[in-house]
């Protein structure tokens, strides 16, 4: 007997509007006497760092990822209320009696370039993601399939994974285990196909500008060569759906300082900018600011392959002597918040009582000067050191530079002997660097792609493409396959688990030092409509946007 998949609901859904800031433009960009932007279909939009990549496998960033989400879409894609919807599926998958194999049938729609979108592009583009030798740092979401993780250890065969073409328009997926919240996870940007006929005729440079890319999405992309901080994605008017796409272009500028986005909000020269620290305080009680939380974690991670980082007294130190409430109330102002655990808070319930997760696990090594001081001082007695230089590294937008500048200053004060070099380089590098160990301290942030705990939790698997920091534990290892696998159908059980493994990872092992947890605060204009800001994953869709 077959049954038919549901789609199950993601979060609390969350509205944007923005156009013109200031004096509004015209299709041209030039100002016009009314002070309003004409009634074209044209929008000018700030990201916040660069785009690295359009290989939905080889993005490690949410830039990138959010420019992903415009010019391609897989098997669902989010609706207006921010739920799985279909997109290249044509019809909810059938779904065997044991959970485990679920078969898709495919709508009959097109890549940018006219070639047809076929089965066989999923399964290549998963195989990329999961293949060690092509080095994906999504690698461990393809553990959701039959032998994906064995796949990526070397312990199986590429072709073996759960993903295989019954014919062009048939899809079958076999899970590892039952995964209730699927659709979630699908509309991930590393589910995402790619044409497979034309990565392969691109090889090393597909993904790598505009020029070396095709999507199936409600927009292409144009004017991007690899380096450039701007670029445009137009309509694309072979989508499947296009007639429900009302923008017609949307210029976008890499606008890293937040003053400068501020600035050109204010000149009509935005649509939508960005607010953090002082310029969140500054505007906080304009009409035109909006602060939105979303499920992201700001965080430290140390490099337990190095022999200062690599101690847990010195982790533990490094934590607890950053006050974050001050940071998140002070310095960023934007609706962050201070957070002592790595899963945020309003983002999963206790599947029995409904409490939220953040709220029942509590607080572990939160802002303790006494402490944090007393670890350093057996942290350096351990390493026979009295003075210790560590270098801090991070992306080079204002949000990164002020978050280093501020957790220099609070370990330099509270941990004597310390001092902290600062490095902030492009977001490419920065992730170079972090790919090859090149780091004692690095700062990102984390937003996961669907509402579970362990999208947090798995990051620090010692297997996981995403763990650059080099943290090793056989029974967090354990655990989250027990997460995964064993207690899947047993709820309560599973979510005791997660709990228990974000205590292992903060409070007995500091493997990761979270800072904050974030929330959106931006600047808008009031014409767009219906511009889709999400909780998690990708922050930002065009497709439902208009100008009014």
């Amino acid at each position: 007997m077959k049954k038919k998949f549901g789609v199950f609901v993601l979060a609390a859904s969350l509205l944007l509007t923005a156009c013109s800031g200031g004096k509004g433009t015209n299709t041209s960009g030039e100002k016009t006497d009314s002070g309003k932007m004409d009634q074209t279909q044209v929008i000018k939009v700030a990201s916040g760092g660069e785009l690295s990549t359009l290989d939905s496998a080889h993005y490690t960033d949410v830039y990138s990822s959010d420019m992903i989400g415009q010019v391609v879409e897989g098997l669902y894609r989010m609706d207006k209320n921010h739920d799985p919807e279909l997109a290249v599926a044509a019809s909810e998958p059938t779904v065997s009696d044991d959970g485990l194999v679920y078969t898709f049938k495919l709508k009959e729609i097109k890549w940018s370039n006219g070639d047809p979108v076929v089965a066989g592009d999923f399964v290549s583009s998963f195989r990329n993601v999961v293949d060690p030798s092509f080095g994906s740092s999504s690698s461990n979401q393809m553990d959701i399939f039959k032998n994906g993780r064995k796949i990526r250890e070397g312990q199986a065969k590429l072709d073996e994974l759960g993903v295989k073409a019954i014919d062009d328009q048939t899809l079958e997926m076999t899970l590892e285990y039952p995964i209730p919240y699927l659709a979630q996870v699908l509309v991930g940007t590393p589910f995402m196909p790619k044409n497979e006929k034309f990565v392969k005729e691109k090889g090393e440079a597909y993904g790598t500008s505009a020029d070396n890319f095709v999507g199936n999405g409600p927009f292409v992309i144009s004017g991007w060569d690899g380096n450039t901080e701007n670029w445009k994605l137009s309509k694309n008017k072979d989508y499947w759906d296009q007639k429900n796409v009302k923008l017609d272009t949307i210029d976008v500028q890499v606008v890293k300082e937040l003053g400068t986005g501020t600035n050109l909000f204010d000149a009509g020269d935005l649509d939508y900018t960005v607010l953090a620290d002082t310029y969140a305080l500054q505007y906080k009680d304009s009409p035109q600011a909006h602060f939105t939380p979303k499920a992201m974690v700001g965080y430290l991670s140390p490099n337990h392959k190095r022999e200062v980082t690599g101690n847990v007294n010195a982790r533990k130190a490094i934590l607890q002597a950053i006050d974050k409430e001050t940071f998140a109330k002070d310095i960023l102002g934007d609706g962050s918040t201070a957070i002592n655990g790595f899963v945020p808070k309003d983002f999963a319930k206790d599947p029995g009582s409904g409490e939220d997760f953040r709220k029942e696990n509590g607080d572990f090594l939160p802002f303790d000067l006494k402490a944090a001081q007393k670890s350093w001082e057996t942290a350096k007695k351990e390493l026979g050191k009295d003075e210790i230089e560590l270098e801090l590294l991070s992306a080079d937008s204002a949000l990164a530079k002020k978050t280093i500048e501020y957790v220099q200053g609070q370990l330099q004060q509270n941990l004597p002997g310390l001092k902290i070099t600062l490095k902030s380089i492009p977001l490419q590098n920065r992730l170079d660097l972090q790919t090859a160990g090149n780091f004692d301290l690095v700062f990102g942030t984390w937003t996961p792609d669907y509402a579970d705990p362990i999208n947090f939790l798995e990051f620090y698997d010692s297997k996981s493409g995403l763990n650059t920091a080099g943290y090793n534990n056989p029974e967090y290892d354990k655990g989250l396959n027990d997460a995964r696998i064993t207690l899947a159908n047993d709820p309560e059980k599973r979510w005791d688990k997660l709990k228990e493994l974000e205590e292992t990872l903060i409070e007995k092992d500091a493997a990761v030092l979270p800072l904050y947890q974030g929330a959106i605060g931006y600047l808008k204009a009031d014409q767009l409509k219906e511009l889709q800001v999400f909780p998690f994953g990708r922050t930002v869709s065009y497709r439902l946007a208009y100008v009014e």
